[in-house]
């Protein structure tokens, strides 16, 4: 469990999964690289932090704008729904491990179309479904059981770093707050968009979509 709640860890400039995130972030910078400056990013779900731990560098020109649930310094708003932006408002629209966060298929069609809209290039993450270990609850397969055993599962133990449900109706709002996406089904949110494979242990641990870049 040790080794799991590691991979898990988003705080320590030392885990595995921030060595991954700028593993992640390095492909994306890529892609900035051979865009000319000024640019406008728009980080759907991100926060400032997060800019913060990745480092200024490389990052000359570039406006970053906020986009989530939160509070200021973000602009408060619904991924699935940016009217507030207009269509090619931003140069490059970029969002990691939000997508299986915003609801069911539908839902993610949804935010998929506006990321597309708002933004003249994109890049997006997120975690693949088939990857044996469920990322959000570290618990293996946990994606492919039904929706009311990961309820019980959640009602009834401390699952990764989640504390156990207080409730029934909390553990079947938890169990419900993850949709993983397939390959397959990423293709379609995205078409026409590449994309690639982030492993780990050899095995497919999530995907990077981008798509506009070669329009550079």
């Amino acid at each position: 469990m040790k080794l799991l709640r590691t991979l898990a860890d988003n705080t320590r400039a030392g885990s595995a999964a921030n060595r991954m995130r700028r593993r992640r972030f390095a492909v994306f910078q890529g892609l900035l690289d051979a865009l000319p400056r000024p640019l406008r990013i728009l980080d759907v779900g991100g926060t400032r932090s997060f800019w913060e731990q990745m480092g200024p560098a490389g990052m000359e020109g570039i406006e970053v704008v906020l986009l989530n649930l939160q509070a200021p310094p973000a602009d408060r708003g619904d991924a699935r729904d940016m009217r507030r932006y207009q269509d090619g408002e931003f140069d490059v629209v970029f969002s990691n491990s939000v997508i299986e966060h915003v609801g069911d298929y539908a839902d993610q069609r949804r935010m998929a179309a506006e990321v597309r809209r708002v933004g003249k290039r994109y890049f997006v993450q997120t975690p693949n479904k088939h990857f044996p270990l469920e990322p959000h609850f570290l618990f293996p397969f946990y994606q492919f059981l039904p929706l009311q055993v990961r309820a019980w599962l959640i009602g009834h133990f401390n699952l990764g770093w989640r504390k156990r449900a207080s409730s029934p109706q909390q553990a079947l709002e938890q169990a419900s707050s993850v949709r993983l996406l397939t390959r397959s089904e990423l293709g379609r949110l995205f078409p026409g968009g590449t994309i690639l494979d982030e492993k780990l242990w050899g095995l497919t641990k999530s995907f990077m979509v981008h798509g506009g870049f070669s329009a550079a």
